[in-house]
Protein backbone atom coordinates (compact mmCIF):
# COMPACT_ATOMS: atom_id res chain seq x y z
CA UNK A 1 0.00 0.00 0.00
CA UNK A 2 2.79 2.46 0.93
CA UNK A 3 4.54 1.69 -2.35
CA UNK A 4 1.38 2.56 -4.32
CA UNK A 5 0.94 5.76 -2.28
CA UNK A 6 4.55 6.71 -2.93
CA UNK A 7 4.16 6.09 -6.65
CA UNK A 8 0.99 8.17 -6.69
CA UNK A 9 2.78 10.96 -4.87
CA UNK A 10 5.56 11.07 -7.44
CA UNK A 11 3.13 10.99 -10.36
CA UNK A 12 1.30 14.01 -8.92
CA UNK A 13 4.52 15.90 -8.17
CA UNK A 14 5.99 15.09 -11.59
CA UNK A 15 2.82 16.32 -13.29
CA UNK A 16 2.99 19.59 -11.37
CA UNK A 17 6.62 19.92 -12.45
CA UNK A 18 5.63 19.46 -16.08
CA UNK A 19 2.97 22.15 -15.70
CA UNK A 20 5.49 24.57 -14.18
CA UNK A 21 7.97 23.88 -16.97
CA UNK A 22 5.30 24.37 -19.60
CA UNK A 23 4.20 27.63 -17.94
CA UNK A 24 7.73 29.01 -17.85
CA UNK A 25 8.57 28.13 -21.44
CA UNK A 26 5.26 29.56 -22.67
CA UNK A 27 5.50 32.79 -20.67
CA UNK A 28 9.08 33.43 -21.83
CA UNK A 29 8.57 32.21 -25.45
CA UNK A 30 11.08 29.39 -25.11
CA UNK A 31 11.01 26.04 -26.86
CA UNK A 32 9.07 23.52 -24.79
CA UNK A 33 12.18 21.32 -24.60
CA UNK A 34 13.20 23.54 -21.67
CA UNK A 35 10.35 21.93 -19.74
CA UNK A 36 12.57 18.90 -19.07
CA UNK A 37 15.34 20.72 -17.12
CA UNK A 38 12.66 22.58 -15.14
CA UNK A 39 11.02 19.24 -14.34
CA UNK A 40 14.34 17.76 -13.23
CA UNK A 41 15.00 20.73 -10.93
CA UNK A 42 11.49 20.51 -9.49
CA UNK A 43 11.84 16.79 -8.81
CA UNK A 44 15.19 17.43 -7.14
CA UNK A 45 13.63 19.94 -4.74
CA UNK A 46 10.68 17.58 -4.17
CA UNK A 47 13.03 14.77 -3.17
CA UNK A 48 15.24 17.04 -1.03
CA UNK A 49 12.36 18.61 0.93
CA UNK A 50 10.05 15.57 0.87
CA UNK A 51 7.19 17.49 -0.73
CA UNK A 52 3.95 15.59 -0.24
CA UNK A 53 5.45 13.45 2.53
CA UNK A 54 6.82 15.70 5.31
CA UNK A 55 8.41 14.18 8.39
CA UNK A 56 5.46 15.24 10.55
CA UNK A 57 2.53 14.96 8.22
CA UNK A 58 -0.78 16.59 9.10
CA UNK A 59 -3.39 15.72 6.48
CA UNK A 60 -6.45 17.94 6.01
CA UNK A 61 -8.62 15.90 3.62
CA UNK A 62 -11.14 18.71 3.06
CA UNK A 63 -8.77 21.66 2.70
CA UNK A 64 -9.21 23.72 -0.47
CA UNK A 65 -6.34 25.85 -1.83
CA UNK A 66 -6.94 29.60 -1.98
CA UNK A 67 -5.12 29.72 -5.28
CA UNK A 68 -7.38 27.45 -7.35
CA UNK A 69 -9.02 30.37 -9.18
CA UNK A 70 -5.73 32.26 -9.81
CA UNK A 71 -4.19 29.00 -11.09
CA UNK A 72 -7.16 28.48 -13.42
CA UNK A 73 -6.78 32.04 -14.76
CA UNK A 74 -3.10 31.40 -15.40
CA UNK A 75 -4.03 28.25 -17.27
CA UNK A 76 -6.36 30.27 -19.52
CA UNK A 77 -3.58 32.78 -20.18
CA UNK A 78 -1.12 30.00 -21.03
CA UNK A 79 -3.57 28.43 -23.49
CA UNK A 80 -4.00 31.76 -25.27
CA UNK A 81 -0.25 32.47 -25.25
CA UNK A 82 0.67 29.02 -26.54
CA UNK A 83 -2.01 29.23 -29.24
CA UNK A 84 -1.41 32.76 -30.50
CA UNK A 85 2.06 33.77 -29.26
CA UNK A 86 0.83 36.92 -27.58
CA UNK A 87 -2.32 37.39 -25.53
CA UNK A 88 -4.06 40.37 -27.10
CA UNK A 89 -6.82 41.37 -24.69
CA UNK A 90 -8.32 43.71 -27.26
CA UNK A 91 -8.68 40.82 -29.72
CA UNK A 92 -10.29 38.63 -27.07
CA UNK A 93 -12.82 41.33 -26.13
CA UNK A 94 -13.63 42.23 -29.74
CA UNK A 95 -14.12 38.66 -30.95
CA UNK A 96 -16.32 37.74 -28.00
CA UNK A 97 -18.53 40.72 -28.79
CA UNK A 98 -18.43 40.65 -32.59
CA UNK A 99 -18.95 36.91 -32.88
CA UNK A 100 -16.73 33.84 -33.30
CA UNK A 101 -19.28 31.21 -34.30
CA UNK A 102 -18.23 31.06 -37.97
CA UNK A 103 -14.50 30.62 -37.41
CA UNK A 104 -12.44 27.93 -39.10
CA UNK A 105 -10.27 26.99 -36.15
CA UNK A 106 -11.89 23.68 -35.33
CA UNK A 107 -8.52 22.33 -34.24
CA UNK A 108 -8.36 25.08 -31.61
CA UNK A 109 -11.55 23.76 -30.06
CA UNK A 110 -10.01 20.31 -29.80
CA UNK A 111 -6.88 21.71 -28.15
CA UNK A 112 -9.03 23.82 -25.83
CA UNK A 113 -10.72 20.64 -24.60
CA UNK A 114 -7.34 18.97 -24.06
CA UNK A 115 -6.04 22.06 -22.23
CA UNK A 116 -9.13 22.12 -20.04
CA UNK A 117 -8.71 18.49 -19.05
CA UNK A 118 -5.00 19.02 -18.37
CA UNK A 119 -5.87 22.05 -16.25
CA UNK A 120 -8.37 20.10 -14.17
CA UNK A 121 -5.73 17.42 -13.50
CA UNK A 122 -3.25 20.14 -12.52
CA UNK A 123 -5.72 21.68 -10.05
CA UNK A 124 -6.43 18.23 -8.63
CA UNK A 125 -2.74 17.47 -8.13
CA UNK A 126 -2.15 20.82 -6.46
CA UNK A 127 -5.16 20.33 -4.16
CA UNK A 128 -3.74 16.96 -3.11
CA UNK A 129 -0.34 18.53 -2.35
CA UNK A 130 -1.89 21.25 -0.21
CA UNK A 131 -3.98 18.73 1.72
CA UNK A 132 -1.11 16.36 2.58
CA UNK A 133 1.71 18.88 3.15
CA UNK A 134 1.15 21.65 5.70
CA UNK A 135 4.14 23.59 4.37
CA UNK A 136 2.39 24.03 1.03
CA UNK A 137 -0.80 25.07 2.83
CA UNK A 138 1.12 28.01 4.27
CA UNK A 139 3.08 28.75 1.10
CA UNK A 140 0.11 28.83 -1.25
CA UNK A 141 -1.51 31.67 0.70
CA UNK A 142 1.45 33.80 -0.38
CA UNK A 143 1.46 32.18 -3.81
CA UNK A 144 -2.09 33.38 -4.49
CA UNK A 145 -0.91 37.02 -4.33
CA UNK A 146 1.90 36.32 -6.77
CA UNK A 147 -0.44 34.55 -9.20
CA UNK A 148 -2.91 37.44 -9.17
CA UNK A 149 -0.32 40.21 -9.40
CA UNK A 150 1.68 38.77 -12.31
CA UNK A 151 -1.00 37.24 -14.52
CA UNK A 152 -0.73 39.24 -17.80
CA UNK A 153 -4.42 38.62 -18.46
CA UNK A 154 -5.46 40.34 -15.24
CA UNK A 155 -2.86 43.05 -15.79
CA UNK A 156 -4.43 43.88 -19.13
CA UNK A 157 -7.91 44.03 -17.61
CA UNK A 158 -6.79 46.45 -14.90
CA UNK A 159 -5.16 48.65 -17.55
CA UNK A 160 -8.41 48.71 -19.50
CA UNK A 161 -10.19 49.79 -16.34
CA UNK A 162 -7.62 52.48 -15.63
CA UNK A 163 -8.46 54.15 -18.95
CA UNK A 164 -11.85 55.11 -17.51
CA UNK A 165 -10.34 57.24 -14.75
CA UNK A 166 -7.16 58.55 -16.38
CA UNK A 167 -6.69 62.33 -16.10
CA UNK A 168 -5.98 62.88 -19.81
CA UNK A 169 -7.85 60.34 -21.85
CA UNK A 170 -7.82 62.30 -25.10
CA UNK A 171 -4.17 62.53 -26.20
CA UNK A 172 -4.74 60.22 -29.17
CA UNK A 173 -8.15 61.69 -29.96
CA UNK A 174 -6.64 65.18 -30.25
CA UNK A 175 -4.25 63.83 -32.87
CA UNK A 176 -6.98 62.16 -34.85
CA UNK A 177 -7.73 63.94 -38.16
CA UNK A 178 -11.09 62.91 -39.67
CA UNK A 179 -10.26 61.38 -43.08
CA UNK A 180 -11.27 63.54 -45.99
CA UNK A 181 -10.29 64.33 -49.56
CA UNK A 182 -9.66 67.92 -50.63
CA UNK A 183 -9.22 67.19 -54.33
CA UNK A 184 -9.17 64.20 -56.65
CA UNK A 185 -7.56 63.52 -60.03
CA UNK A 186 -9.53 64.12 -63.21
CA UNK A 187 -9.51 60.40 -63.96
CA UNK A 188 -9.56 58.69 -60.54
CA UNK A 189 -7.81 55.32 -60.56
CA UNK A 190 -9.27 51.97 -59.69
CA UNK A 191 -8.01 50.31 -56.52
CA UNK A 192 -7.21 46.63 -55.93
CA UNK A 193 -6.23 45.96 -52.32
CA UNK A 194 -5.11 42.43 -51.44
CA UNK A 195 -4.67 41.58 -47.77
CA UNK A 196 -2.31 38.65 -47.27
CA UNK A 197 -3.26 36.77 -44.12
CA UNK A 198 -0.32 36.82 -41.66
CA UNK A 199 2.25 37.23 -44.47
CA UNK A 200 4.50 39.76 -42.79
CA UNK A 201 7.52 41.38 -44.39
CA UNK A 202 9.77 39.68 -41.84
CA UNK A 203 9.76 36.61 -44.09
CA UNK A 204 11.94 38.51 -46.57
CA UNK A 205 14.95 37.63 -44.38
CA UNK A 206 16.47 34.76 -46.36
CA UNK A 207 18.86 33.87 -43.55
CA UNK A 208 15.88 32.87 -41.42
CA UNK A 209 13.22 31.91 -43.96
CA UNK A 210 14.97 30.97 -47.20
CA UNK A 211 13.01 31.63 -50.39
CA UNK A 212 9.54 31.79 -48.81
CA UNK A 213 9.09 35.50 -49.69
CA UNK A 214 10.75 35.50 -53.13
CA UNK A 215 7.62 36.05 -55.23
CA UNK A 216 6.51 39.01 -53.13
CA UNK A 217 10.02 40.43 -53.30
CA UNK A 218 9.89 40.13 -57.09
CA UNK A 219 6.59 42.05 -57.11
CA UNK A 220 8.15 44.70 -54.91
CA UNK A 221 10.90 45.37 -57.45
CA UNK A 222 8.21 46.73 -59.77
CA UNK A 223 6.65 49.15 -57.28
CA UNK A 224 7.04 50.96 -53.98
CA UNK A 225 8.07 48.80 -51.03
CA UNK A 226 7.60 50.15 -47.51
CA UNK A 227 9.79 48.95 -44.65
CA UNK A 228 9.57 49.43 -40.86
CA UNK A 229 5.79 49.11 -40.82
CA UNK A 230 5.40 48.12 -37.17
CA UNK A 231 2.44 46.67 -35.32
CA UNK A 232 0.98 48.86 -32.61
CA UNK A 233 -1.57 47.55 -30.13
CA UNK A 234 -5.12 46.89 -31.32
CA UNK A 235 -4.00 46.23 -34.90
CA UNK A 236 -2.85 42.63 -34.51
CA UNK A 237 -5.74 40.58 -35.92
CA UNK A 238 -7.52 40.60 -39.27
CA UNK A 239 -10.39 42.99 -38.54
CA UNK A 240 -8.06 45.27 -36.56
CA UNK A 241 -5.54 45.38 -39.39
CA UNK A 242 -8.25 46.13 -41.94
CA UNK A 243 -9.76 48.90 -39.83
CA UNK A 244 -6.37 50.44 -39.02
CA UNK A 245 -5.37 50.53 -42.69
CA UNK A 246 -8.77 51.75 -43.95
CA UNK A 247 -9.88 54.03 -41.11
CA UNK A 248 -6.53 55.30 -39.81
CA UNK A 249 -7.27 54.22 -36.25
CA UNK A 250 -6.53 51.16 -34.13
CA UNK A 251 -9.50 48.95 -33.35
CA UNK A 252 -10.06 49.78 -29.70
CA UNK A 253 -12.92 47.37 -28.84
CA UNK A 254 -16.27 48.72 -27.69
CA UNK A 255 -16.10 46.64 -24.51
CA UNK A 256 -18.07 48.05 -21.61
CA UNK A 257 -18.88 51.14 -23.68
CA UNK A 258 -21.34 49.10 -25.71
CA UNK A 259 -24.95 49.44 -24.57
CA UNK A 260 -25.53 45.68 -24.74
CA UNK A 261 -22.27 44.15 -23.60
CA UNK A 262 -23.50 40.58 -23.92
CA UNK A 263 -25.16 40.91 -27.31
CA UNK A 264 -23.49 40.81 -30.75
CA UNK A 265 -22.43 44.12 -32.24
CA UNK A 266 -24.82 45.74 -34.70
CA UNK A 267 -22.30 48.38 -35.82
CA UNK A 268 -18.53 48.27 -36.38
CA UNK A 269 -16.69 51.56 -35.75
CA UNK A 270 -19.73 53.62 -36.79
CA UNK A 271 -18.24 56.89 -35.52
CA UNK A 272 -15.54 57.32 -38.16
CA UNK A 273 -15.33 57.56 -41.94
CA UNK A 274 -13.07 55.01 -43.59
CA UNK A 275 -11.62 54.58 -47.07
CA UNK A 276 -14.77 52.86 -48.30
CA UNK A 277 -16.94 55.76 -47.17
CA UNK A 278 -14.74 58.29 -48.95
CA UNK A 279 -14.56 56.31 -52.19
CA UNK A 280 -18.27 55.50 -52.22
CA UNK A 281 -19.07 59.22 -51.94
CA UNK A 282 -17.01 59.75 -55.11
CA UNK A 283 -18.78 57.16 -57.20
CA UNK A 284 -16.61 54.10 -56.64
CA UNK A 285 -18.20 50.65 -57.03
CA UNK A 286 -16.74 48.76 -54.06
CA UNK A 287 -16.45 44.99 -53.59
CA UNK A 288 -15.06 42.89 -50.76
CA UNK A 289 -14.19 39.22 -51.29
CA UNK A 290 -12.92 36.68 -48.77
CA UNK A 291 -12.86 32.91 -48.58
CA UNK A 292 -13.99 32.82 -44.94
CA UNK A 293 -17.42 33.67 -43.57
CA UNK A 294 -18.34 37.34 -43.46
CA UNK A 295 -20.22 36.58 -40.23
CA UNK A 296 -16.97 36.02 -38.35
CA UNK A 297 -15.75 38.93 -36.20
CA UNK A 298 -18.08 41.51 -37.70
CA UNK A 299 -16.38 41.50 -41.10
CA UNK A 300 -19.57 41.71 -43.13
CA UNK A 301 -20.99 44.45 -40.91
CA UNK A 302 -17.88 46.58 -41.30
CA UNK A 303 -17.83 46.46 -45.10
CA UNK A 304 -21.58 46.80 -45.52
CA UNK A 305 -21.66 49.83 -43.21
CA UNK A 306 -18.65 51.59 -44.73
CA UNK A 307 -19.54 52.13 -48.35
CA UNK A 308 -19.21 48.71 -49.98
CA UNK A 309 -21.79 47.73 -52.59
CA UNK A 310 -20.93 44.02 -52.71
CA UNK A 311 -19.65 41.89 -49.80
CA UNK A 312 -18.87 38.28 -50.67
CA UNK A 313 -17.67 35.59 -48.30
CA UNK A 314 -17.80 31.83 -48.00
CA UNK A 315 -21.60 31.85 -47.95
CA UNK A 316 -21.91 33.46 -51.40
CA UNK A 317 -18.74 32.15 -53.04
CA UNK A 318 -18.69 28.45 -52.14
CA UNK A 319 -21.74 27.64 -54.36
CA UNK A 320 -19.72 28.94 -57.33
CA UNK A 321 -17.02 26.28 -56.94
CA UNK A 322 -16.73 23.58 -59.59
CA UNK A 323 -16.00 21.12 -56.77
CA UNK A 324 -18.24 21.93 -53.77
CA UNK A 325 -15.98 19.87 -51.52
CA UNK A 326 -12.86 21.91 -52.34
CA UNK A 327 -12.93 23.84 -49.05
CA UNK A 328 -10.78 24.08 -45.95
CA UNK A 329 -11.92 24.64 -42.37
CA UNK A 330 -12.18 28.41 -42.98
CA UNK A 331 -13.70 28.38 -46.45
CA UNK A 332 -12.39 28.76 -50.00
CA UNK A 333 -8.80 28.05 -50.90
CA UNK A 334 -6.94 31.03 -52.31
CA UNK A 335 -6.58 29.72 -55.84
CA UNK A 336 -10.39 29.59 -56.05
CA UNK A 337 -10.79 32.99 -54.42
CA UNK A 338 -8.29 34.75 -56.68
CA UNK A 339 -9.77 33.16 -59.80
CA UNK A 340 -13.12 34.62 -58.76
CA UNK A 341 -11.44 37.96 -58.00
CA UNK A 342 -10.11 38.08 -61.57
CA UNK A 343 -13.63 37.49 -62.84
CA UNK A 344 -14.89 40.26 -60.60
CA UNK A 345 -12.29 42.71 -61.94
CA UNK A 346 -13.40 41.89 -65.49
CA UNK A 347 -17.00 42.66 -64.53
CA UNK A 348 -16.08 45.91 -62.78
CA UNK A 349 -13.91 47.03 -65.71
CA UNK A 350 -16.93 46.75 -68.01
CA UNK A 351 -18.98 49.12 -65.83
CA UNK A 352 -18.75 52.91 -65.99
CA UNK A 353 -16.88 54.72 -63.24
CA UNK A 354 -14.00 53.72 -60.98
CA UNK A 355 -14.05 50.64 -58.77
CA UNK A 356 -12.36 49.23 -55.71
CA UNK A 357 -11.82 45.53 -55.03
CA UNK A 358 -10.65 44.43 -51.58
CA UNK A 359 -9.84 40.76 -50.92
CA UNK A 360 -8.18 38.76 -48.17
CA UNK A 361 -6.29 35.47 -48.51
CA UNK A 362 -6.07 32.69 -45.94
CA UNK A 363 -3.31 30.36 -47.20
CA UNK A 364 -0.90 31.46 -44.46
CA UNK A 365 -3.34 31.35 -41.55
CA UNK A 366 -1.49 30.09 -38.47
CA UNK A 367 -0.39 27.71 -37.19
CA UNK A 368 0.38 25.78 -40.39
CA UNK A 369 -1.60 27.40 -43.18
CA UNK A 370 -4.05 26.11 -45.79
CA UNK A 371 -2.07 25.92 -49.05
CA UNK A 372 -4.18 25.57 -52.19
CA UNK A 373 -4.02 22.68 -54.61
CA UNK A 374 -2.43 24.96 -57.21
CA UNK A 375 0.45 25.50 -54.78
CA UNK A 376 0.81 21.79 -54.12
CA UNK A 377 1.02 21.23 -57.87
CA UNK A 378 3.65 23.96 -58.12
CA UNK A 379 5.65 23.36 -54.93
CA UNK A 380 5.32 19.64 -54.30
CA UNK A 381 4.07 17.79 -51.24
CA UNK A 382 2.95 19.80 -48.18
CA UNK A 383 3.94 18.15 -44.90
CA UNK A 384 0.98 19.68 -43.06
CA UNK A 385 3.18 21.66 -40.66
CA UNK A 386 5.55 23.98 -42.54
CA UNK A 387 4.16 27.52 -42.46
CA UNK A 388 6.93 28.64 -44.84
CA UNK A 389 5.39 26.41 -47.50
CA UNK A 390 2.13 28.30 -46.96
CA UNK A 391 3.87 31.69 -47.04
CA UNK A 392 5.49 30.78 -50.34
CA UNK A 393 2.09 29.65 -51.61
CA UNK A 394 0.58 33.04 -50.73
CA UNK A 395 3.36 34.92 -52.50
CA UNK A 396 3.19 32.75 -55.62
CA UNK A 397 -0.59 33.03 -55.89
CA UNK A 398 -0.41 36.80 -55.36
CA UNK A 399 2.23 37.26 -58.04
CA UNK A 400 0.26 35.05 -60.42
CA UNK A 401 -2.91 37.07 -59.71
CA UNK A 402 -1.25 40.41 -60.44
CA UNK A 403 0.53 39.17 -63.57
CA UNK A 404 -2.67 37.61 -64.86
CA UNK A 405 -4.55 40.90 -64.49
CA UNK A 406 -1.67 42.68 -66.21
CA UNK A 407 -1.63 40.29 -69.14
CA UNK A 408 -5.35 40.81 -69.65
CA UNK A 409 -4.92 44.58 -69.64
CA UNK A 410 -7.01 44.96 -66.49
CA UNK A 411 -4.55 47.11 -64.53
CA UNK A 412 -4.64 50.30 -66.57
CA UNK A 413 -5.23 53.35 -64.36
CA UNK A 414 -5.21 51.07 -61.33
CA UNK A 415 -3.34 51.11 -58.02
CA UNK A 416 -2.58 47.65 -56.64
CA UNK A 417 -1.86 47.36 -52.91
CA UNK A 418 -0.42 44.12 -51.54
CA UNK A 419 -0.20 44.09 -47.75
CA UNK A 420 -0.30 41.83 -44.74
CA UNK A 421 -3.31 42.24 -42.50
CA UNK A 422 -1.17 41.89 -39.36
CA UNK A 423 1.93 40.15 -38.04
CA UNK A 424 1.58 36.41 -37.77
CA UNK A 425 0.36 34.79 -34.60
CA UNK A 426 2.15 31.70 -33.32
CA UNK A 427 3.05 29.28 -36.09
CA UNK A 428 5.57 26.57 -36.89
CA UNK A 429 8.31 29.17 -37.59
CA UNK A 430 7.64 31.10 -34.38
CA UNK A 431 11.10 30.92 -32.82
CA UNK A 432 12.66 32.29 -36.01
CA UNK A 433 10.03 35.04 -36.29
CA UNK A 434 10.59 36.37 -32.78
CA UNK A 435 14.38 36.17 -33.10
CA UNK A 436 14.56 39.68 -34.57
CA UNK A 437 12.61 42.80 -35.50
CA UNK A 438 9.35 42.26 -37.34
CA UNK A 439 7.43 44.34 -39.87
CA UNK A 440 4.26 44.17 -41.94
CA UNK A 441 4.21 43.84 -45.72
CA UNK A 442 3.20 46.88 -47.78
CA UNK A 443 3.78 47.03 -51.55
CA UNK A 444 2.12 49.42 -54.04
CA UNK A 445 2.15 48.92 -57.79
CA UNK A 446 0.91 50.88 -60.77
CA UNK A 447 -0.73 54.31 -61.11
CA UNK A 448 2.61 55.73 -62.32
CA UNK A 449 4.37 55.10 -58.98
CA UNK A 450 8.14 55.16 -59.32
CA UNK A 451 9.66 51.87 -58.07
CA UNK A 452 11.63 52.50 -54.89
CA UNK A 453 12.05 51.50 -51.26
CA UNK A 454 10.76 53.72 -48.45
CA UNK A 455 11.99 53.02 -44.94
CA UNK A 456 10.05 54.88 -42.28
CA UNK A 457 9.00 53.96 -38.77
CA UNK A 458 5.27 53.63 -39.21
CA UNK A 459 2.24 51.47 -38.48
CA UNK A 460 -0.95 50.30 -40.15
CA UNK A 461 -2.73 53.58 -39.37
CA UNK A 462 -0.36 55.28 -41.83
CA UNK A 463 -1.55 53.09 -44.69
CA UNK A 464 -4.82 55.02 -45.16
CA UNK A 465 -3.34 58.42 -46.11
CA UNK A 466 -0.55 56.69 -48.04
CA UNK A 467 -3.04 54.81 -50.23
CA UNK A 468 -5.10 57.96 -50.75
CA UNK A 469 -2.09 59.95 -51.94
CA UNK A 470 -0.86 57.04 -54.08
CA UNK A 471 -4.26 57.20 -55.82
CA UNK A 472 -3.69 60.88 -56.54
CA UNK A 473 -6.08 62.31 -53.96
CA UNK A 474 -5.09 65.43 -52.03
CA UNK A 475 -5.29 64.85 -48.29
CA UNK A 476 -5.27 67.72 -45.74
CA UNK A 477 -1.71 68.10 -44.38
CA UNK A 478 -0.98 64.57 -45.70
CA UNK A 479 -2.91 63.14 -42.72
CA UNK A 480 -5.95 60.96 -42.15
CA UNK A 481 -7.02 59.42 -38.87
CA UNK A 482 -3.89 58.93 -36.79
CA UNK A 483 -1.84 58.31 -39.89
CA UNK A 484 0.55 60.32 -42.04
CA UNK A 485 1.24 59.58 -45.69
CA UNK A 486 4.52 57.74 -46.13
CA UNK A 487 4.83 59.40 -49.54
CA UNK A 488 5.01 62.81 -47.86
CA UNK A 489 7.37 64.57 -45.42
CA UNK A 490 4.72 64.52 -42.65
CA UNK A 491 5.97 62.75 -39.53
CA UNK A 492 4.22 59.59 -38.37
CA UNK A 493 3.22 59.18 -34.74
CA UNK A 494 5.86 56.48 -34.35
CA UNK A 495 8.58 58.72 -35.76
CA UNK A 496 7.62 61.51 -33.40
CA UNK A 497 6.71 59.64 -30.22
CA UNK A 498 7.82 55.99 -30.53
CA UNK A 499 5.80 52.80 -30.41
CA UNK A 500 5.97 52.45 -26.61
CA UNK A 501 4.33 55.85 -26.11
CA UNK A 502 1.54 55.10 -28.59
CA UNK A 503 0.81 51.72 -27.01
CA UNK A 504 0.85 53.21 -23.52
CA UNK A 505 -1.61 55.90 -24.60
CA UNK A 506 -4.00 53.30 -25.96
CA UNK A 507 -3.96 51.47 -22.64
CA UNK A 508 -4.63 54.66 -20.68
CA UNK A 509 -7.25 56.46 -22.79
CA UNK A 510 -10.81 56.07 -24.00
CA UNK A 511 -11.70 59.29 -25.87
CA UNK A 512 -10.67 57.88 -29.27
CA UNK A 513 -12.46 54.66 -28.37
CA UNK A 514 -15.62 56.69 -27.75
CA UNK A 515 -15.27 58.36 -31.14
CA UNK A 516 -14.92 55.01 -32.90
CA UNK A 517 -18.06 53.55 -31.42
CA UNK A 518 -20.34 56.59 -31.27
CA UNK A 519 -23.33 55.94 -33.50
CA UNK A 520 -24.20 58.99 -35.63
CA UNK A 521 -27.45 60.64 -34.55
CA UNK A 522 -29.16 60.02 -37.90
CA UNK A 523 -28.59 56.27 -37.51
CA UNK A 524 -29.30 55.99 -33.78
CA UNK A 525 -32.73 57.55 -34.31
CA UNK A 526 -33.78 54.89 -36.81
Amino acid sequence: MSTRLSAGRWWAIAYLGLCIGYAMTTAFSLTHLWTLPVLALWLGFAWLFRWGAPAHQVVLPRAWPWSLLPLALWWIYLFLADSYGKVDLGAVIFHLQAGIAENGSGERIFFAVIYSLAGVVMLGAFTWLVRVDQRWRLLERVLVLFLLAFNPLLFGITQQGAAIVTEDGAWLERRYVPPQIDAMPRDPPNLIYLYLESTEGTYADEARFGTAYDDLEALGHRGVVFHDLRQIDNTGWTMAGMIASQCGAPLMPAGLMHDSQFEPLEHVVPGVDCLGDLLAERGYDLTFMGGASIEFAGKGLFYEQHGFDTVLGREALSPRLDDPDYLNSWGLYDDSLLDMAVQRVRTLQDRPGPFGLFAVTLSAHPPYGHPAQACRDNQGVFDGKDILYSIKCTGWLTRRFVERLEREGLLENTLVVVASDHLSMKNSAWQSLIAGDRENTLIMLGNDLEPRVIERESSMVDVLPTVMEAMGFEVPAHRAGLGASLLSPAQTLLERHGIETINARMREENALQQRLWKIPSDESSR
